[in-house]
């Protein structure tokens, strides 16, 4: 039981980390996108 807990919070754990690491993706992707389009390189 206690061990299903731990993999439990690992696995909230690493979900977290994947979705802030995906929108810290997309952001930096956008801001690009929007320097170029603004013409600043």
């Amino acid at each position: 039981m206690k061990a299903r807990l731990w993999l439990g919070r690992i696995g909230w754990m690493a979900l977290i980390w994947t979705l802030s690491v995906a929108a810290l993706g997309i952001v930096a992707t956008l801001l690009h996108y929007l320097m170029r389009a603004a013409g600043m390189h």
